[in-house]
This record gives structure tokens, sequence and C-alpha cells, in this order.
């Protein structure tokens, strides 16, 4: 399912048009600088918890040494900070029937 597809999904299940229905998809949804709710919230190094649903939370890694596959030489890998979602209970239980 694609941001399109949710948007049709969520103006088919509420009383809200599906012009709307992009407009909210993409507020929360959006990797545009500066948009998109959990984006914004995850450059300000802050967690986005949905209650039975999971947490969205950036993650540290730190520097260290991997190979080159196609040739093997060893590089240096840099640390970068990762975006990571965790599943609640309710999402796990639900999705492992």
């Amino acid at each position: 399912m694609n941001k399109t597809e949710m948007a049709e999904k969520l103006a088919g299940q509420t009383d809200i048009s599906r012009a709307k229905a992009i407009e909210i998809v993409e507020a929360i949804f959006s990797t545009d600088s500066g948009k998109g709710i959990i984006a914004v919230e995850l450059d300000a190094d802050r967690e986005v918890s949905i209650a039975g649903f999971g947490k969205f939370e950036t993650r540290k890694r730190g520097a260290r040494e991997g190979r080159n596959p196609a040739t093997g030489a060893t590089i240096q890998i840099s640390a970068k900070k990762v975006a990571a979602f965790k599943a609640a209970k309710g999402l796990k239980d639900r999705v492992s029937v």
C-alpha cells in the first residue's frame, strides 16, 4: 500500500473527501524538509509513540569497519543516525496470527 492508497482507504472509512485524506496522510508521513509530523519529530531526536501500534525513534550507529563486497577491501563506515520503528504488542499480536 502506498500513500495514495492509504488516503483512499481513509476517505472511504471516514466522511472526508479524498483530497482532504491525501492532505492528512502527507501531513503525517511526508519526508520533504520541514514537513511530515513524524519526520520533523525524528529530526529533533524525539520519539513518536502511537499506543497499541508502535514507536518511531532515531538510533545512533557507531562507526565500524566493513568490507567492499566487490573487491573484498576493508573500508571504514562512518557513524550515523537512522530512523527505526518498534512495533507495539498490540500490532505484533494482530500480525502474528
